[in-house]
């Protein structure tokens, strides 16, 4: 089969196309002939040596497709079932083994495509606003790259719970998205001060919560715009690692609430895994949230999709399509 592998941390110039042979399906695995594979930026954490995984290895953390082979042990799915997955490396490939017991079954009415674009970041806006910060109506949070693929989705989730949004983009273009999204109000942090900007667009308040996946460019002016007792979700990095600080700073700041959340730790369990993928897709089929696929590459271009994805030239979703 053919596998996007890494042999050493670097550029996406280090994922090379190479030819592997098929998994077989150890006791509690299954083999899933891959339909489609997310791209995300776990996988440029990953490829760099950001964060740390065995070298040699297959990259990719999402996928969705067929089942064509199941271990022994394996009761909870059958060969010929559609099925998903994330947080398990090796879907830049055509098969990959999968450990059954974190697949997720694929309802009718959402394709392939769709539920590979869903898992990882479906499931990351989900528990950010609904657990990590429980989002009530009239709350205020400030959404960081708003238009990206977990950005819309949070977007969206916010908006159906009668929160207010406030939005920060790079471009009109971008702008545009997040207001179909459903922000209320776009921050254009190119031309604009969002530090600034928040403060007037709240009466000088602060918002309840920001959820920033831009890190180190953004935090500390984040931490600013919080009200006394409100929360920094910091879920990723894409601009950098966020530099050691003080705590004392929080106290500081109002007593704030700073938290590292990781998907791994919000679906640790079969029963959470399952009832938060459900509420994904339940999502979906009603129509309250809408995925955006910006573009699809073959498994070859997994180079061209990284450099499109580190460039923040994308908007919504990136697939590798075996």
């Amino acid at each position: 089969m053919k596998a996007i592998q890494v042999k050493q941390p670097g550029g996406p110039e280090v994922m090379e196309l190479t030819e592997l042979p098929v998994p077989q399906p150890k006791a509690n695995e299954a083999v899933v002939k891959l339909a489609a594979s997310g791209v995300n930026f776990i996988d440029v954490y990953q490829r760099e040596g950001r964060y740390k995984i065995p070298l040699p290895s297959v990259l990719g953390q999402e996928g969705a497709g067929t089942i064509t082979a199941v271990g022994a042990d394996v009761k909870s799915v059958k060969t010929g079932d559609r099925v998903a997955w994330t947080g398990i490396l090796g879907s830049y490939a055509e098969y990959a083994a999968v450990t059954a017991d974190r697949l997720v079954p694929i309802p009718s009415g959402v394709s392939d495509q769709q539920a590979a674009a869903a898992m990882l970041q479906g499931m990351t806006a989900h528990y950010l606003a609904y657990d990590t910060y429980p989002l009530k109506h009239g709350e205020t949070a400030l959404i960081h790259a708003a238009a990206g693929g977990v950005g819309l989705l949070l977007v969206q989730m916010a908006h159906n719970v009668g929160a207010r949004v406030i939005a920060t983009v790079s471009t009109d273009q971008k702008a545009k998205l997040a207001r179909e999204a459903g922000a209320d109000e776009i921050i254009l942090y190119t031309k604009f001060d969002f530090e600034a900007e928040t403060k007037r667009l709240t009466g000088g308040k602060g918002v309840d919560v920001v959820y920033d996946s831009v890190g180190k460019t953004t935090f500390e002016k984040g931490l600013n715009i919080l009200r006394p007792r409100g929360m920094m979700a910091l879920f990723g990095g894409s601009s950098g690692a966020v530099p050691p600080f003080d705590p004392i700073v929080l106290t500081q700041k109002g007593s704030l609430f700073l938290t590292r959340p990781s998907l791994a730790n919000y679906i640790a369990t079969r029963e959470e895994l399952v009832a938060r993928s459900s509420a994904v897709f339940g999502m979906m089929a009603a129509g309250k949230l809408k995925f955006r696929i910006e573009h699809t590459y073959p498994l070859a271009d997994a180079q061209q999709a990284h450099h499109d994805l580190e460039g923040r030239k994308t908007t919504g979703k990136l697939l590798l399509i075996p």
